[in-house]
């Protein structure tokens, strides 16, 4: 649906957006958090909506390295690796997991998944 406030052009193929659309910061719209239902919250959520439709196809994300994600979690967190031996097991083979000497098994993978809430995707 195209807010009435759009100009209709001639041409189906150029429409402009208006200027009062885009706002003259990247964050300025967002600094005012505005209210969903009101006219700057729908503003700014055809925008992101936009911009979102635009991204997902042109720079689709790779899923993070699962050592990675973990020390993310960790740091977080603020997470030792003693926090995590319920998980993957004594701090050896925590340490040889680091070093990628050992591979994440799929308990550990479940583990990890359910007490840090690291998507599974990211760990396999």
């Amino acid at each position: 649906m195209i807010p009435s406030a759009w100009p209709r052009s001639s041409s189906s193929r150029s429409r402009r957006i208006p200027s009062d659309l885009i706002p003259t910061s990247r964050t300025k719209l967002m600094d005012t958090d505005p209210d969903i239902g009101t006219s700057k919250g729908d503003r700014l959520e055809l925008l992101v909506t936009l911009v979102q439709a635009y991204d997902t196809p042109h720079f689709p994300m790779a899923l993070p390295d699962p050592i990675e994600a973990i020390k993310f979690r960790m740091e977080q967190q603020g997470l030792k690796p003693k926090d995590l031996e319920p998980m993957i097991g004594k701090s050896n083979r925590f340490f040889a997991m680091l070093t990628r000497k050992r591979s994440l098994t799929i308990g550990m993978i479940r583990k990890l998944h359910r007490g840090l809430g690291i998507p599974a995707q990211s760990l396999i």
